[in-house]
């Protein structure tokens, strides 16, 4: 897979702790980041899949489904706030 550069803001405690890894494990940053998002979406996969399922389960193919799911609001509070185009 290609490598594609994506600049990620963290912390600047969790830039330290990062630096320190790298250091000592003889690692770039980047591969220590790259290791340890793999491994806590490894560690979450279920937890993840499961909120996927939850949110598919919401889709029916209507705007209004995507927009409640996107916003967070019922289709009853989208009315409120003036409904969806015809």
């Amino acid at each position: 897979m290609p490598t594609t550069v994506a600049p990620i803001k963290v912390s600047g405690a969790t830039d330290q702790l990062i630096s320190h890894a790298a250091h000592f494990m003889g690692a770039s940053k980047k591969d220590v980041v790259d290791a340890a998002v793999r491994e806590y979406i490894d560690n979450h996969r279920d937890e993840i899949n499961a909120n996927v399922r939850v949110a598919l389960a919401q889709l029916n193919g209507s705007a209004e489904a995507a927009i409640s799911l996107l916003s967070g609001l019922t289709g009853e509070e989208l009315d409120d706030l003036g409904g969806l185009p015809h």
